[in-house]
C-alpha cells in the first residue's frame, strides 16, 4: 500500500528563478576551487611540494575571477541577493578546506622546526641522541654544528 500524505496537493512546479550568467560562472569557478583545494591537500599530504606550488597560480586566478564575478570589491556586490546563497555555501566549504590545508602546513612546519631544534642540540628536554660524523654519540649537545 503506497504511503499517502494527508494534506498532499499537487501544485504546478514553480519555474526556476532566472539565473544570472555571473552566478553560473561563479558556481563553476567555486567548484573548480573546491577541487583545487582537495588536490592541494593531497599534494601536502604526500609532501609533493612541486605539485603544491603548481596549484598556487591556478588558485590565484580563480580568486581574481571570483572577485570580479561577485563584485565583492566594488559597491555593487552581488552576494547580497538570495539567489547567491548556494554560491556562498560553496565558498564557505572552500574556506573550511583552506583552513584544513593551513592546519596541515602548520603541523608539518612545527615538526620540521622541532627536528631542526633537536639536531642543533638546543632542546634540553629532547630524548634523542645526536651522533657525530663518525657515527659515535656526540659528547656535547651544544657543540659545533656541521
Amino acid at each position: 500500500m503506497p504511503l499517502q500524505m494527508p494534506f498532499s496537493r499537487t501544485a504546478a512546479p514553480t519555474p526556476a528563478p532566472a539565473t544570472s550568467p555571473e552566478l553560473v560562472a561563479a558556481l563553476e569557478h567555486g567548484l573548480a576551487l573546491q577541487q583545487l583545494l582537495q588536490d592541494e591537500f593531497e599534494a601536502l599530504r604526500v609532501q609533493d611540494l612541486d605539485g603544491f606550488e603548481a596549484l598556487q597560480d591556478a588558485k590565484l586566478t580563480i580568486f581574481k575571477t571570483l572577485s570580479h564575478l561577485t563584485g565583492v570589491e566594488t559597491d555593487k556586490s552581488r552576494l547580497d541577493a538570495p539567489e547567491w546563497d548556494t554560491f556562498k555555501n560553496l565558498i564557505s566549504d572552500c574556506r573550511d578546506l583552506h583552513r584544513r590545508n593551513e592546519v596541515l602546513i602548520v603541523r608539518k612546519l612545527d615538526a620540521i622546526r622541532g627536528t631542526l631544534q633537536t639536531l642543533r642540540g638546543s632542546d634540553p628536554t629532547a630524548s634523542v641522541e645526536v651522533y657525530d660524523r663518525l657515527g659515535r654519540l656526540s659528547r656535547s649537545r651544544g657543540g659545533r654544528g656541521y
